[in-house]
């Protein structure tokens, strides 16, 4: 699929709005698409910069129903689920951060754009049977903080919007983990008190 969207770029960034939101709904459903989405929206973004929040809008809506589908597939099938589709040594990894962070650990890959497992997070969400109400809210908002930075990246950079990120990736990636930890202490404050509720 990458190489799919090397050969078709200029297709895609000639859709505009359009070719983001379907290739947001193909990422986020599980299709591995490594910073497709990211880079296609940086390309539309500095070739029709009017068309930039317009484009990351429909970017954020492909996306929740892409992480709706990943949802739904992984609460359907339950743990078998979870450890079927995401093999590797560090899965227990992540279901213990999972399980300890809640939400913030969809929140937080779902909006740094530095490579980050945002999918098993997603799938731990399903299998353990998260509310769907606070999952879309956490996702919708993660996703549209980040593709309407990524629109003003484009818009404004032009077209070295991409090294612009690669020079601040380590900037980025602190700015993750602090926000990461804010994340954390802020799900388990509002779990606490609707508990209490």
């Amino acid at each position: 699929m990458e190489a799919f969207l090397h050969l078709h770029i200029q297709t895609l960034v000639s859709w505009g709005p359009l070719g983001v939101a379907l290739l947001a709904v193909l990422d986020s459903a599980g299709i591995p698409l490594a910073g497709g989405v990211d880079l296609l929206l940086l390309a539309v973004a500095a070739a029709k910069p009017a068309s930039a929040y317009w484009c990351a809008s429909l970017a954020t809506v492909g996306s929740v129903l892409g992480c709706l589908i990943l949802f739904w597939l992984a609460r359907k099938g339950g743990e078998r689920y979870l450890y079927k589709h995401t093999p590797g040594a560090k899965l227990q990894t992540c279901i213990q951060w999972f399980q300890r962070y809640g939400l913030a650990s969809v929140f937080v890959p779902t909006l740094s754009p530095v490579p980050l497992p945002t999918k098993v997070f997603i799938i731990c969400a399903g299998a353990f049977r998260v509310r769907l109400a606070p999952f879309l809210l956490v996702v919708f908002v993660a996703r549209l903080l980040r593709y309407l930075g990524l629109a003003y990246l484009g818009a404004r950079f032009g077209e070295t919007s991409g090294a612009w990120l690669k020079t601040h990736a380590w900037y980025i990636a602190a700015g993750a983990l602090g926000l990461f930890l804010a994340a954390a202490v802020v799900f388990k404050a509002g779990g606490r008190l609707l508990r209490r509720a």
